[in-house]
């Protein structure tokens, strides 16, 4: 067992038993020209998250944990995309749209996929989910049980929606979630704090929070050990 320093108490996990969750780090979210920025949103708010989870990548893979990558996104014929989400709000392009990076949030355009500096390596499984949370009709829970996971790392963007979303579907099914707030992002710097802020309150109703460098050191002893 390994322990994290984390609100609201310590994270406890079994390296064996728990999983790197990366969600939706896509360029249609990231980059200029896709949706997060045709929303009116400043991309940069996310991209500071690129580098502290590269390097938890770096740590994880290391270690040997199983990483799962999400991404959002609908079939070309939008089938799978609800008026209610389709028409939500005025962005300058809406999903379907074409812009810079192929149509928007659409699966297999280039703006679909995952940034390249987080780009999966050859045996990590991509979900495709059509929704906020990564277990609405996806592979996803299917995926943790065939990997006896129990124990999630929650990453990705963004931390009020798609994070949030995911972790209380992950509550809900009873995965312990420790959301490490720097590799987590929200085009709103008030949404961010506040958003950790719930996952973390009354005892960590939701999960915990804390750090990507207390847990890549946390990982770095297993790696040690693994090795002697």
């Amino acid at each position: 067992m390994r322990s994290v320093d984390a609100r609201p108490s310590p994270y406890t996990f079994d390296p064996a038993t728990t999983a790197l969750l990366v969600i939706d780090m896509q360029r249609d979210f990231l980059e200029p020209g896709g949706f997060g920025e045709s929303l009116g949103n400043d991309v940069a708010e996310l991209r500071r998250t690129i580098p502290p989870l590269a390097a938890l990548l770096t740590a994880v893979r290391a270690a040997g944990l199983t990483v799962i990558h999400t991404r959002e996104g609908h079939r070309p014929d939008l089938s799978d995309c609800p008026p209610a989400k389709l028409h939500r709000g005025a962005p300058s392009k809406r999903i379907g749209d074409p812009g810079p990076n192929g149509r928007i949030l659409i699966r297999g355009e280039y703006g679909h996929d995952i940034i390249d500096e987080l780009r999966p390596v050859a045996g990590e499984p991509v979900v495709d989910k059509p929704g906020k949370g990564a277990f609405y009709d996806t592979e996803l829970e299917s995926l943790l049980a065939e990997r006896g996971i129990r124990s999630l790392l929650v990453t990705g963007v963004t931390t009020e929606v798609c994070v949030h979303t995911t972790v209380r579907e992950a509550n809900d099914r009873g995965y312990e979630c420790l959301v490490l707030a720097d590799c987590v992002g929200s085009y709103f710097p008030e949404f961010q704090r506040i958003g950790l802020d719930m996952i973390a309150a009354q005892g960590g109703i939701f999960g915990w929070v804390g750090d990507s460098a207390d847990l890549r050191h946390a990982l770095h002893t297993t790696s040690v050990l693994q090795s002697s």
